[in-house]
């Protein structure tokens, strides 16, 4: 089976706050995020809602992904985020 890895972007309740990660584990490093497990940006402004994400095959890709979303304005991100996911619901539960 190949390894999978997802790149992804979080908020907070307000949806005021973007995050975006990579991981390749994304259930737990979701639950890592909303359990404030690691300190750090996402901690401190309470990101805790998963409101896109995509998967990957290859790493490389995946972290070429994450750094051409990062570059993007924060307005490219909120269309990424209103094409998936238009009710900016937590997308954690439907990964379980």
């Amino acid at each position: 089976m190949s390894e999978q890895y997802y790149i992804y972007l979080m908020t907070n309740k307000d949806n005021t706050v973007l995050y975006t990660g990579v991981t390749n584990d994304l259930i737990k490093r979701v639950y890592e995020h909303k359990e404030k497990l690691i300190a750090g940006f996402t901690s401190k402004y309470n990101v805790n809602k998963l409101v896109y994400y995509e998967i990957f095959t290859d790493i490389n890709n995946a972290i070429a992904r994450e750094r051409q979303i990062k570059a993007g304005s924060r307005q490219k991100k909120i269309d990424l985020v209103n094409r998936m996911n238009p009710e900016w619901c937590d997308l954690y539960d439907d990964l379980l």
